[in-house]
């Protein structure tokens, strides 16, 4: 829908255009639905228009009931065992889906609560209200622990050995 949307501000599309360019981008099932559509519209007296169209795709294959557990499911997402990208992409994806307005420091402020513990003691003080900063400062601080954890020498292994130890082990 929003795909459409774009090409037909694009190309300045006339609102009585719409419909037909629409449908003749539908495809299989969603061409057969709006057959149907169409003709228990017609039955009823309604007009065949774009904006017809558009809310009655939206009630057959994005219902309220799916938009609300898109929005809960946005309020209840945590980073979990996702990279930050992953977190920052899902999180964007989701935030379209809350009905309430969203200011930026709202949205940061949900976005670092929702980080792992260890990425939310850093980032929270920084205290950074735009949200694609705080995304890229995120990705940093997830990095550096990411990167310095591997630096770290293993325990037992071959910073730990003494020599006598390794030429020990060699010669036996």
């Amino acid at each position: 829908m929003r795909d459409i949307e774009r090409i037909f501000e694009a190309t300045q599309c006339l609102e009585e255009r719409k419909l037909s360019y629409a449908i003749y981008m539908l495809i299989e099932e969603v061409e057969f639905w709006w057959i149907g559509m169409k003709q228990m519209m017609e039955y009823k007296g309604e007009d065949a228009t774009w904006e017809n169209f558009k809310v009655r795709f939206l009630e057959e294959y994005f219902p309220d009931s799916v938009r609300y557990a898109k929005e809960i499911e946005f309020m209840q997402l945590e980073q979990g065992n996702l990279s930050l990208t992953e977190y920052a992409t899902r999180f964007k994806h989701l935030a379209r889906f809350y009905t309430q307005t969203m200011t930026e420091v709202w949205r940061c402020r949900k976005f670092e609560f929702g980080l792992k513990q260890e990425l939310k003691q850093v980032v929270i003080p920084m205290s950074i209200r735009d949200f694609r900063a705080l995304v890229e400062k995120a990705k940093v601080v997830e990095s550096l622990k990411n990167s310095s954890r591997l630096a770290k020498p293993q325990v037992g292994g071959p910073s730990t050995w003494s020599c006598a130890q390794v030429i020990g082990d060699t010669w036996q």
